[in-house]
């Protein structure tokens, strides 16, 4: 289906949007769409790989909603990265309409989106914009729900879940279109949805699936030689991309192999890269090492690897360093990446070639697991570039013919998975249930009963006995709590009860932070409070140091309720916790991120997202201490020195914009120890001396504000 024929059925500036970015012609399963009622405001699920076009279909539905309709469109997906690089996309495409992105603070109305036509918003903030009673919710045309194979994921399935069936309800004359990589059981999706279904294996870029083995690449249509004289298959396949001037992907089981992978390939990628790329890489390097104050080991490591042209990627990177790679992965400067699988979900970075080395990865619960098909038919998904390449290779490696035979049955030649629903486990349905009351959206065990029978769950169990009875415990256990109070068969939340739920906290974290605020008097045991929740998991591995000091803060657990203990989460020990409010503690005391990461075998993207979350449950625990009459001072001191990794000596001088843990300590270490010194004869020209002029104009254009 030609563009010119949507003429009429779409708006023209819609249209003239599709030219620009050189879409003269519908996808087939974009075309299906529109054909089946998509531009007639018809439900659908689309079920297709990577690069089919499904993006381009919700963006349809949501600018009729916007266009048309007068209505407000939303976009929901479940990982922040993925919501951030489509909203950029949607404002570069669409200038004239007013699109908004909603992903950050959880405690939050965000008042301002309703000025907005499209909203972009992950699903845990859309889920609390509804908790906190957006109002602007009634005037939604359209809602987009992406990944929806991610139901299958027992982190955010549940959620998304809920969120599904919730709006499903409340915004019953919005069109849904819910999109989703391909799975065994799409039509069950669509029928549990009510929608129209898409199904198609269309890929824009032919993809040729193999196995390597011992110097051949094995199709099911013949065969490719890739020997170089090296013993190990991603060298010679990486060495075969390369001389095709190809970019290769290459997905391991470990951050560690990622590590190790990065190192073997940059003996290769250093003598492909022309000089001009040297020296873009260089300029990337340095951004890369200079992403934290002082660089780790790590951060070291990964810009001289962006030097030669490869990179490691997983989680143990900070934000700007992951943007880094990726934008110089998609200008074609890093000619390799070698990355968890976490880099194959979500954001949009194709290469020619891509490798999945390890099939079998470590799971805390089962030991060695063999990696799903769904998953490794996703990363697949990312080879082959549209606009570059004519086809994409995605290979696996086998170590022997008889090993061959078993990943060809599996994960070539195999179907794909059912996804499934994860909703049935006591610690998701705790904070969804206390969210229903306190919002009034469900107020008896009945009602509850009733939409839990229209969740994607309660469509593949029909027997609901089992959900009922966790159902009826976790009632029980929030009316134990306070959380809930019961007025015959009704339900109602009590104000601690409704805090919790904006929050957005486990309501288990919650009823160990209540217990634990009256006796949290200092910074560890301030550190241990927030520490020993749901949220902070997991933890960091035990040191000596948590051994030694853990009796003087015991009593803080020895209580009744003093502990974060439920049947499924399984063994508890107090010491976990505690280390982890060491490691805060040594954060707080400004030591060094290389020592810390070493000292507790984590790394800097790990360590930062355990800031990032003691911030949040510093600040919830401050605002559960309001309603329990409880000080927030000695709160509101730790949380600022979190945020900054700061001694408190530095807290004046951490008000100034620009001046971090670093540039605060040269401060104080040179006679200026708050932002009162900053006005004394002579201390302009030290702050020029120590910061730099740039740095010392804006700290003194501050000043004068």
């Amino acid at each position: 289906m030609k563009i010119i024929e949507l003429q009429g059925k779409l708006p023209e500036e819609v249209l003239e949007s599709f030219r620009k970015r050189g879409i003269a012609e519908l996808t087939p399963p974009q075309a299906l769409a529109v054909e089946y009622g998509l531009l007639e405001g018809k439900d659908f699920v689309v079920a297709a790989p990577t690069a089919s076009g499904k993006t381009l279909i919700a963006e349809m539905a949501m600018l009729r909603s916007v266009m048309r309709g007068r209505k407000k469109a939303i976009y929901v997906a479940p990982m922040r990265a993925l919501v951030s690089e489509k909203y950029h996309e949607f404002k570069e495409a669409y200038p004239g309409i007013k699109v908004a992105m909603s992903i950050g603070d959880l405690d939050s109305l965000d008042s301002w989106l309703h000025e907005y036509q499209i909203i972009l918003a992950s699903t845990e903030k859309l889920d609390s914009l509804i908790r906190h009673g957006a109002e602007w919710l009634d005037t939604v045309g359209c809602i987009v729900f992406d990944e929806v194979h991610m139901l299958d994921d027992s982190t955010r399935g549940p959620t998304l879940e809920i969120l599904m069936t919730r709006l499903k309800r409340v915004a019953k004359d919005s069109q849904i279109v819910a999109l989703s990589a391909t799975v065994g059981n799409a039509r069950e999706l669509a029928e549990w949805l009510g929608s129209e279904l898409i199904e198609s294996d269309y890929r824009p870029v032919e993809l040729r699936k193999g196995i390597e083995q011992n110097g051949t690449i094995y199709y099911a249509d013949g065969e490719e030689a890739v020997d170089n004289g090296s013993k190990l298959a991603e060298i010679r396949i990486a060495a075969n991309t390369f001389g095709m001037h190809k970019q290769i992907l290459l997905f391991y089981s470990t951050k560690r192999n990622t590590e190790a992978g990065a190192e073997r390939l940059s003996l290769l990628t250093s003598s492909v890269l022309s000089q001009e790329e040297k020296l873009k890489l260089s300029e990337v390097s340095a951004r890369i090492l200079g992403a934290l104050g002082r660089p780790t080991t790590q951060c070291e490591k990964l810009a001289r690897f962006v030097e030669k042209g490869v990179a490691f990627h997983h989680s143990g990177l900070v934000n700007e360093q992951r943007h880094a790679v990726e934008e110089a992965f998609k200008e074609g400067l890093i000619k390799a990446i070698c990355s968890t699988t976490t880099l194959g979900m979500g954001v949009n970075l194709p290469a020619h070639t891509v490798v999945v080395r390890d099939t079998v990865r470590y799971d805390a619960e089962y030991g060695s697991v063999r990696m799903g098909v769904n998953v490794v038919t996703q990363l697949f998904g990312r080879a082959g570039r549209p606009k570059y390449d004519r086809m994409g290779r995605a290979l696996l490696i086998a170590k022997s013919k008889e090993d061959m035979r078993s990943l060809y049955e599996r994960y070539i030649d195999g179907e794909l998975e059912p996804v499934e629903s994860k909703l049935g486990m006591e610690s998701v349905l705790r904070t969804h249930l206390l969210s229903f009351i306190a919002t009034k959206f469900l107020t008896s065990k009945e009602s509850i009963s009733d939409f839990m029978a229209g969740t994607f769950y309660g469509y593949q169990y029909a027997d609901m006995n089992d959900l009922n009875r966790i159902i009826g415990r976790v009632l029980k256990e929030l009316q134990e709590w306070n959380f809930i109070e019961s007025y015959g068969s009704l339900y109602r939340a009590t104000k601690v009860g409704e805090r919790v739920s904006e929050l957005y906290i486990d309501p288990m974290s919650g009823k160990w932070m209540i217990d634990s605020l009256p006796k949290a008097k200092d910074s560890i045991s301030i550190l241990f409070m927030i520490s020993n929740t749901i949220e902070m998991r997991p933890y960091v591995k035990i040191v000596e140091e948590a051994e030694e000091r853990f009796f003087g803060y015991q009593q803080m657990i020895e209580s009744e309720g003093g502990y974060i203990l439920s049947e499924d989460i399984g063994y508890y020990d107090p010491l976990k916790p505690f280390s982890t409010s060491i490691m805060l503690n040594d954060w707080i005391s400004e030591k060094h991120e290389q020592e810390i990461t070493q000292k507790y075998g984590t790394t800097p993207g790990a360590l930062y997202t355990k800031i990032n979350n003691a911030d949040w449950l510093l600040y919830s625990a401050s605002e559960l201490g309001k309603l329990l009459k409880v000080s927030s001072r000695k709160l509101t001191e730790v949380r600022v020195r979190m945020r900054y990794g700061i001694k408190e000596e530095l807290m004046d001088l951490v008000r100034l914009e620009g001046i971090g843990r670093v540039r605060a300590r040269l401060l104080f270490m040179n006679g200026i120890p708050d932002v009162k010194s900053l006005r004394k004869a002579g201390a302009k020209e030290k702050v020029e001396r120590l910061l730099g002029r740039e740095i010392a104009k804006r700290v003194y254009e501050q000043l004068s504000e």
